[in-house]
């Protein structure tokens, strides 16, 4: 996927004083450019640093979108060259922050405003804040066999060959799934080497998995929760499972560079994603917010209700390649 650029700057201005928003955000002294790097997708993105903007229009914001990988290998050629260019990086995983604050690369920072955010949810040197939830589940077709309500239901005979996933090789979300399984001591290796046993198929990203449940291939997939949500309400024959044991989850966190040029802006951008409006708007483009009191998208259930899957991100960032490795081996994914 190609790298997206985009600035937006004084002439949203107007926008922003039409709405009443200007007199407190230039109170408030924040202005001057702001660099973002993001792995969302377009038209959130879009929206995003437009909402944003209507709060601080003082703030000239140019923001680069591509996937997370894409944004990194950009981001490593500019380290190497001497220039990192983000203030903000907004991305998929915790496994990308934890490799970054090991080269000293995060700015610690206890400013931002956490809003309603868990506090396990919270990293305690404040050097990526997570803004939402995008959990990994069980998708299952309209026809299955039965429901599954906990992960080792996959087990079962009547679901034999009968499971897709997403290859952790491909999937970030994936990857920190098979993570989020291995450091679950109720599951562990012992819980993937029996899927893999039971005939669990790895197929490219989480779009493949949802094509084979929905046609029919598959009885079972494991998947991110918004894409069959989001078909369901559309008419696909398939429904979403939260396991009542536990689902993992990547939250799309955002950190501010050690290198950034605009601290206070990039300070400012963060206190909005995590504020009720950013969360808000978070929901409206279909995500689960990090805020458990906003209310979620349509087919979701009450975020409190969801029981996230815990994970040592620091150790899963030392653990992944080997990880990764060793799932290969066994699923050839």
């Amino acid at each position: 996927m190609a790298l997206h650029r985009r600035t937006l700057g004084l002439a949203a201005a107007g926008l922003a004083a039409a709405r009443g928003l200007s007199a407190p955000a230039l109170a408030q002294g924040i202005s001057g450019p702001l660099v973002l790097y993001t792995s969302q997708l377009e038209p959130d993105a879009a929206q995003t640093v437009e909402a944003f903007r209507a709060r601080h229009p003082g703030v000239t914001v140019e923001w680069i979108r591509a996937g997370t990988g894409q944004i990194m290998t950009r981001l490593r050629a500019e380290i190497a060259a001497g220039a990192p260019r983000p203030d903000v990086l907004l991305v998929a995983d915790s496994l990308t922050f934890e490799g970054l604050r090991g080269e000293g690369r995060l700015r610690p920072s206890p400013e931002v405003q956490l809003g309603n955010t868990p506090a396990g949810q919270v990293d305690a040197q404040r050097g990526y804040f997570a803004t939402k939830l995008i959990t990994t589940g069980i998708v299952h077709h309209l026809r299955a066999p039965f429901v599954p309500k906990r992960w080792e239901d996959l087990l079962d005979a009547r679901a034999r060959n009968q499971v897709a996933m997403p290859s952790p090789a491909v999937s970030g979300a994936a990857a920190i799934h098979v993570t989020a399984l291995v450091q679950n001591p109720a599951l562990g290796w012992s819980y993937v080497e029996r899927l893999v046993q039971a005939g669990i198929q790895a197929r490219g990203g989480n779009g493949p998995v949802m094509q084979a449940v929905a046609g029919g291939e598959r009885a079972f997939g494991i998947a991110i929760d918004y894409l069959p949500i989001r078909e369901a309400a559309k008419g696909a024959p398939v429904r979403f499972v939260f396991p009542e044991d536990g689902v993992s989850a990547i939250t799309e966190p955002a950190g501010i560079l050690s290198t950034a040029r605009n601290v206070p802006a990039a300070i400012a951008f963060i206190d909005f994603l995590l504020s009720r409006e950013g969360q808000q708007l978070a929901s409206r483009q279909g995500f689960l917010p990090i805020d458990p009191d906003v209310a979620p998208p349509a087919g979701f259930p009450d975020p409190k209700s969801i029981k996230v899957m815990p994970l040592d991100a620091a150790r899963a960032a030392a653990e992944q390649a080997a990880i990764l490795r060793r799932f290969a081996a066994l699923a050839g994914g």
